[in-house]
């Protein structure tokens, strides 16, 4: 339960993104233990995420055996990407807030 608020907080904290940030793709499988931390974020957080950033494009992509990961596209068309492997939800949170605070 306490991981769950602190992932929510983070959650809270990034709404809305800034105007910099353009799009964020989170890719993930939905069998391996390395992604489970990335189906728990999706699962009880990005409801609220894209509440709080209606406009914004936020994209899950499945796909089996692939490695987790999250791209952030700015402006400009420039992108970065950090490795989600075997974090918890609330270090998925972490991650988002880091790529969305970067310019």
């Amino acid at each position: 339960l306490q991981l769950f608020k602190m992932a929510a907080n983070l959650v809270r904290a990034m709404s809305p993104f800034p105007r910099h940030l353009k799009e964020l793709r989170i890719h993930l499988c939905q069998r391996s233990a390395a992604s489970q931390g990335v189906r728990d974020f999706v699962e009880n957080h990005y409801v609220d995420l894209k509440k709080s950033n209606p406009q914004f494009p936020i994209l899950v992509r499945e796909c089996s055996g692939v490695e987790p990961k999250v791209w952030a596209r700015y402006e400009f068309g420039r992108e970065r990407n950090l490795p989600l492997s075997n974090m918890s939800s609330d270090q998925v949170a972490k991650a988002l807030q880091m790529l969305a605070e970067q310019k």
